[in-house]
């Protein structure tokens, strides 16, 4: 697997062979990224199951100007570090051990512009994950949701969200949310950038 864009393009991840570990395919990362719009310069973005780390650090390699990466599985937490120090990420990506749902719901509310959401399909956690990063995620900010199945806003009732977009590839569902705010109404169509961050 490999970043596909931004300043460390090419540049390898490993993928450790652990049950439950999914990373991200390139064509959906890709896809994602453009809608994105591929600069994210000046967000904060949290990869909040990172796993192999290919979101985090592909936000990162596209300008994130903060990327947080958290993993509770210990092996997994050493790759992410090992990859960190290879890339020379510096103070802007962080590597936490740390479960996901649990670290979130300390933060303070409207922390990051992105939050990427991508729990084990098996877990039961895409309700909990995605009230979480609401919570966390600024108004007008987006989460990325990856799943077994399709989701609307209407699956997590009381969250304040929109949906911009969805996709499907093999048995992967990917949806990207924002977070409205008061009044506010968006095509499904388009997805905005979040605000600059204050």
């Amino acid at each position: 697997m490999r970043i596909i864009g931004g300043q460390w393009k090419r540049s390898k991840l490993p993928v450790a062979n652990l049950p439950g570990l999914r990373p991200t395919p390139d064509r959906v990362r890709e896809t994602l990224f453009n809608w994105l719009g591929n600069d994210l310069d000046g967000w904060r973005c949290l990869d909040a199951f990172a796993g192999s780390g290919a979101l985090g650090f592909e936000a990162a390699s596209r300008g994130a100007s903060e990327v947080t990466l958290l993993e509770r599985e210990g092996r997994l937490v050493k790759g992410l570090q090992d990859v960190h120090a290879r890339l020379k990420a510096g103070d802007s990506v962080r590597v936490t051990g740390a479960d996901a749902i649990t670290w979130m719901g300390r933060q303070p509310a409207g922390s990051f512009e992105l939050v990427f959401v991508d729990p084990p399909f098996d877990a039961g956690l895409f309700g909990k994950a995605v009230a979480a990063a609401s919570r966390v995620v600024v108004p007008g900010g987006l989460i990325y949701l990856e799943a077994d199945r399709e989701f609307s806003p209407e699956d997590f009732s009381g969250e304040p969200l929109t949906r911009h977009r969805h996709g499907r590839a093999g048995t992967v569902h990917y949806h990207l949310f924002q977070r409205a705010e008061p009044g506010y109404t968006a095509p499904e169509s388009t997805a905005a950038a979040p605000k600059e961050p204050a």
